[in-house]
């Protein structure tokens, strides 16, 4: 689990980031202008910001200016799709990601977990085991015993979404977008099959079926 302070001055935007985040197994702390994220900053151990540009009281830019004279905390900005100088700045000001708005929670989800897994701070380890089976998320194998089970990289990459989002729904075209991209021609119902065939070489249980939306990652 990380600690997250996510810097957004719209309440909803805010209360929605905070949420999907918290679901995902972080530890969020919310600030809706750039002194009071500053503020909390110094009293916190903070893991990762997720940085609003255009805040009240202290742009979002000279937050990120203030933090990173004394932490190299991974910083995620969020800018308006049309702001490239902004953009540009935020690289100058050494942030180490910016996503545009309006912005998938998928989306702004992974690029999280990225820089948290290049920061050393990885959410979710490389090995785990469901049952009698071993995964090794990053030798993309599986194991039961000491049989090698035979299973694609993708079915891994399946897998390690749903993990990443524990308890959260993926719909189809999340999964879709997030593991094939939208420049292949691949059908909603690829998905189905790459669930059955993990539910069946990894028997396993953890995977839910939410009906007319998508699956889950669930344990108790």
């Amino acid at each position: 689990m990380a600690t997250l302070l996510i810097v957004e001055d719209d309440v909803k935007t805010n209360e929605a980031v905070c949420e999907y985040l918290k679901s995902a197994g972080h530890k969020i702390i919310p600030a809706y202008d750039g002194g009071s994220a500053l503020q909390i900053f110094d009293t916190n151990n903070i893991d990762l910001v997720v940085l609003d540009i255009m805040l009240p009281q202290i742009s979002g830019l000279s937050v990120l200016h203030e933090i990173r004279g004394k932490s190299s905390v991974p910083i995620l900005m969020l800018t308006a799709v049309e702001d490239e100088y902004t953009q540009v700045t935020s690289f100058d000001e050494q942030a180490d990601d910016y996503i545009t708005k309006p912005f998938s929670m998928i989306l702004l989800g992974r690029r999280i977990t990225a820089l948290l897994r290049r920061s050393g701070k990885s959410i979710m380890p490389d090995i785990m085991t469901f049952g009698d089976v071993t995964v090794d998320f990053s030798g993309y194998t599986a194991k039961d015993g000491s049989s090698k089970i035979d299973i694609t990289p993708k079915e891994i990459d399946l897998l390690k979404l749903l993990v990443e989002h524990k308890g959260l729904v993926l719909t189809r075209s999340q999964i879709l977008d997030d593991l094939w991209g939208d420049s292949y021609p691949i059908i909603d119902r690829t998905v189905d099959t790459y669930i059955k065939n993990l539910r069946k070489k990894l028997r396993l249980d953890c995977i839910v079926t939410v009906k007319g939306i998508g699956y889950k990652y669930e344990v108790e």
